[in-house]
Parts: structure tokens; C-alpha cells; sequence
């Protein structure tokens, strides 16, 4: 697990948008029309990942935000991918589509800031640059390929409400479509940092070369039984070995105030199924905490459905039923490599981060900007 150090806290980089009159849209981004007196600054960030693209747009609310618009769509832009290397014609018309709805979405709500990023089907794809340059020709989106340790720390900025106050540490990973992150956030030292300044606890992170596509694909993702599963948790697991090979996080994990903190389809599905919802509701899912033994019954659960009851289920359908237990192997990995009692169900994760990370930069950007107008006013001379 690489140790990280100063750049953990570093703000994010050039903020994408895109360029609307040049495709017809009815202006250039980014959008300062709107009155800011009379209504909050809009913000957007939008994940196109091996699997899903997601937009939310937000207003700034306190500390935090509203949501005032989302979208989401499954794409499986990393199809074959893992085989060939390259994205596929389908896959990359499938998200363009899918970026179009977002670009018009971007082009009416007046956003004054957004950050565009593309994950791990982009970033090992040999023609993923010039799928990014199709994008901005075809939508006018300009997405930014982040890197796998900016992509850690947006989901510890993410996700970070949800980590319990009385954690020493946190064991956060994202199962993406192509990747899968983890990251061990030491909280013996936090004093009173909270929101997304935990990202400073960020003690070690890493990075697998493994999602649910890739391993659904090497192994099969339609017909698993419990030998197919068996074999896709060891390949993780060999993976998982090779990390932290001294001990150290396994030594806080074994004390016993260290927790899971999950974001992936993975195991929002998993509370799902929990809660037994005849709908998903995001709102019931983000938040729920599963212990070590209820993970062990859905998991079983889930083996023993076969791929059309997975199908039928309202909180895994056709589009993750040959997905879902490829998802399921790397969670038993990882809880078999750092067995914590307990995991915390988040709902949310790059697109948040993304979008606390742009309040605050703009939050911090007018303070420095008031104060100096006021270092202005008070050098001016008085008048006699």
C-alpha cells in the first residue's frame, strides 16, 4: 500500500466544463448569469466510469449542498476492455449519448463551477485520449482522465460524513467497473478535523487493476456458484497479499476500532437486500451499517439465486445481475485480508467529493477576495 504525504490535502487541478457555443448550445461555460443574491452558486460534477456516467448539480447549503438535478446511467464503456485494450464502438457511442443528456443538463443550470473526470476504462485504454477528444468534439464536455490517487481522495472527501466519531481509523474502498481503490484513514490523530479535511488523515492508499466488469468478464459473471466465486476471491486475494506486507494496518484492524466504509453498486445492493426493499431508495441505503455476520447471510443469499431471480430483484435488475457477485468476491477479499467487525453503507463518493472540493475552493476564493478589499479600504487615506 503506497504511503502518501503533503499532496493528500492539495486542491483539485484545472476545473473542465465545456464549451457550449461551439456545438450549439446557447453559451460557453462556465455560466455566471444568474443573480447570486438571489439565488445560491450552482456546482457540477460529473464520474464517467468503466461502468456508469453520474451527474449531480448542486447548490451550496451551509457546509454542505442540495441537490437540485442528478442523472445516471449504466454504459459499460470498459466492455471488453480487459480482452482488446481499446474502448469499444458500442461501449463509446453508449457514453457519448449518455454525455449529451449531461451536457444539455450542464447547459440549463446555470453552474459556476464543475469538475469533469473519467476513471479507469480512460486511463488504461490505449485510444482513451482520443475518445476524450471525440467527447469534446461530439458534446463540447471537456473530461479530465484523473489519476488513481486523486480518484482515492475524492472518495474519502465523499464519503467522509460517514465515517463514526468514535473510529481510530477507517478502511474506505470503491469496487468500480475497471478498478478498485482502498484506503486506510488513520484517525488516532484528527483532533478536530471533520468534512473533508479527513482526507488529511489519509495514511496509505492503494489501487487494484480489478473491478466488476474485469472480473465478471475473466471469470464469468451469468452462472456463479459457490466454486466460481471461491476462484474469483482468490484472484483478489492474491492481489490483497502483496499489501501491507508489514502488518501495520492489519495490527489497527485487529484492535477493533476500525471500520469498513464502503461506496460502490456493491454494497448499496447489499443494503438493499438488507432492508428488504420492494424499490431502491437511496435515502434508507446511505448510512446503513451491516456487521460481519449479516455480510456472510446476503452474500449466501445472493449464491443462491440464480441469474434471472438476480434480474427480478428490484434492487439489482438486468443491468448489475451479472455484475453484482463479481463485486461480492472483491468485498470477501477484502474482508478476509482485514477482517473488521463492521461496514458502513455510503451512497455517494467521487461525484460528492468532487462537488465539497469546489464549494470549499470557491468559499475560500471569496473570503481571500473580501479580505482583500478590505486591506484596500484600509490603506486608503482618510479624509481631512
Amino acid at each position: 500500500m503506497s504511503v502518501q504525504g503533503e499532496q493528500q490535502g492539495e486542491r483539485p487541478g484545472r476545473i473542465t466544463g465545456f464549451d457550449g457555443e461551439r456545438n450549439g448550445f446557447r453559451r460557453p461555460f462556465p455560466v455566471t448569469k444568474r443573480s447570486h443574491a438571489a439565488r445560491s452558486r450552482r456546482y457540477a460534477a460529473l464520474d464517467l466510469g468503466t461502468n456508469n456516467c453520474r451527474l449531480l448539480i448542486a447548490e451550496a447549503r451551509g457546509t454542505g449542498f442540495r441537490v437540485v438535478d442528478g442523472f445516471s446511467r449504466i454504459v459499460r464503456l470498459g466492455e471488453r476492455l480487459s480482452c482488446d485494450g481499446v474502448l469499444s464502438e458500442p461501449a463509446m457511442s453508449r457514453a457519448i449519448e449518455a454525455l449529451k443528456v449531461c451536457a444539455a443538463k450542464l447547459d440549463l443550470a446555470d453552474v459556476a463551477s464543475a469538475r469533469l473526470v473519467a476513471t479507469e476504462a480512460c486511463r488504461s485504454a490505449r485510444n482513451g485520449r482520443d475518445f476524450t477528444d471525440r467527447v469534446r468534439t461530439e458534446t463540447g464536455l471537456d473530461i479530465e482522465v484523473v489519476d488513481r490517487e486523486t480518484e482515492a481522495r475524492l472518495a474519502v472527501a465523499g464519503c467522509a460524513p460517514l465515517i463514526a466519531d468514535d473510529a481510530e481509523g477507517v478502511l474506505l474502498f470503491d469496487i468500480g467497473g475497471g478498478s478498485s481503490e482502498i484506503v486506510w484513514i488513520d484517525l488516532t490523530s484528527r483532533y478536530r478535523l471533520s468534512g473533508t479535511a479527513l482526507v488529511r488523515c489519509i495514511r496509505a492508499w492503494t489501487s487494484l487493476p480489478v473491478g466488476v466488469v474485469t472480473l465478471a468478464e475473466r471469470h464469468g459473471g451469468t452462472e456463479v456458484d459457490e466454486t466460481v466465486f471461491a476462484d474469483m476471491v482468490a484472484d483478489v486475494r492474491q492481489m490483497l497479499d502483496r499489501i501491507d506486507p508489514r502488518g501495520v494496518l492489519a495490527e489497527a484492524v485487529a484492535r477493533g476500532k476500525v471500520h469498513l466504509l464502503g461506496t460502490s453498486g456493491t454494497v448499496t445492493t447489499l443494503a438493499g437486500l438488507f432492508l428488504g426493499l420492494k424499490r431502491y431508495d437511496r435515502r434508507q441505503v446511505d448510512g446503513t451499517w451491516l456487521d460481519h455476520q449479516q455480510i456472510d447471510t446476503l452474500i449466501a443469499q445472493l449464491l443462491s439465486m440464480d441469474f434471472n431471480e438476480r434480474v427480478a430483484n428490484p434492487c439489482i435488475g438486468a443491468d448489475r445481475a451479472d455484475l453484482v457477485l463479481a463485486g461480492c468476491a472483491i468485498l470477501e477479499a477484502i474482508r478476509q485480508r482485514w477482517p473488521c467487525e463492521r461496514l458502513r453503507v455510503a451512497d455517494r463518493g467521487l461525484r460528492e467529493g468532487m462537488l465539497m472540493e469546489l464549494i470549499e475552493h470557491d468559499r475560500l476564493a471569496r473570503h481571500r477576495s473580501r479580505r482583500s478589499r478590505v486591506s484596500v479600504i484600509g490603506a486608503a487615506p482618510t479624509l481631512a
